[in-house]
């Protein structure tokens, strides 16, 4: 278990090598989406092996890096790669980073994701506003002595996805253009892909979409007061939704073919959620 005084060895540490840069909205990358924070102006690159505390990131095509600099006219934090439960991490070192930014001053988090669809109407390559989500049984990052420095023992997680900041992206996609599904991302630790009968359960509870990741980040935020936005990509259908079977290949190849839709919504998101 971490103590406050080692998410404030790791935040130091991390403003020493920003050079004094004052990132607002922190912003997370799933799979087959790091290409964004290729794209930032005036870019300072820190690589997680690189701080005290931090673990490293083990999962394909996460490059396991901070970078931060502006996207979309905005201040940004960006990860360049997460870390997840099926790494071998706890919830509270896959939720680490985000209380380090916290302590940089970082008020808000967009995070995204791959995610298999579960509700029949999605399609591969549409993106998905995360209005709220399902961890049933798993580990929290809350577990263990709780920090007060930031947040209480017993947090609300009513409004983990800010409703200012949905409203906020669905206006975005209207005026780009974008298709914008809608829907409840139901968490599985992986690493294996859920069975079909996994995924039937998770419809009839009120999922939408599957994934492996995010959830302990959100609640990392909600815990220390962080907004949050989060949007999934659909990168495939979940498991018995079509006859096939699922590869990883496949994920980050559908995550490169949706990337532009991706990229203007997040761009565009990301200015009026830092001011």
């Amino acid at each position: 278990m971490f103590t406050y005084g080692d998410y404030q060895e790791s935040a130091r540490a991390l403003r020493e090598r920003l050079g004094g840069r004052t990132p607002q909205t922190l912003l997370i990358l799933g799979s087959g989406l790091g290409y964004l924070a290729d794209e930032m102006e005036e870019a300072v690159a820190v690589p997680y092996g690189e701080l005290p505390h931090f673990p490293v990131s083990t999962a394909p095509d996460h490059r396991g890096r901070f970078v931060c600099g502006r996207l979309g006219g905005a201040e940004v934090l960006a990860m360049q790669g997460r870390f997840h439960l099926y790494e071998g991490y706890s919830a509270e070192q896959a939720a680490y980073p985000v209380r380090v930014a916290r302590l940089l001053g970082v008020s808000s988090m967009l995070v995204t994701n791959a995610c298999g669809g579960i509700d029949r109407s999605f399609h591969v390559g549409e993106l998905m506003l995360i209005t709220d989500h399902i961890k049933l049984f798993d580990p929290t990052p809350l577990s263990g002595p709780n920090l007060p420095e930031f947040g209480e023992r017993f947090c609300d997680m009513t409004y983990a996805y800010d409703p200012d900041y949905q409203a906020l992206a669905r206006r975005k996609a209207r005026a780009l253009g974008v298709t914008l599904r809608e829907g409840v991302y139901f968490y599985f630790p992986g690493p294996q892909f859920e069975t079909p009968a996994e995924i039937r359960a998770a419809r009839i509870l009120g999922g939408s979409a599957a994934g492996m990741s995010t959830v302990p980040e959100v609640i990392a935020a909600g815990h220390c007061g962080m907004r949050t936005l989060g949007f999934s990509l659909v990168t495939n259908m979940a498991a018995g939704v079509l006859p096939a079977r699922l590869s990883g290949v496949d994920v980050v190849a559908a995550a490169e073919k949706a990337k532009y839709g991706f990229g203007a919504l997040v761009r565009a998101c990301l200015p009026e959620m830092g001011a």
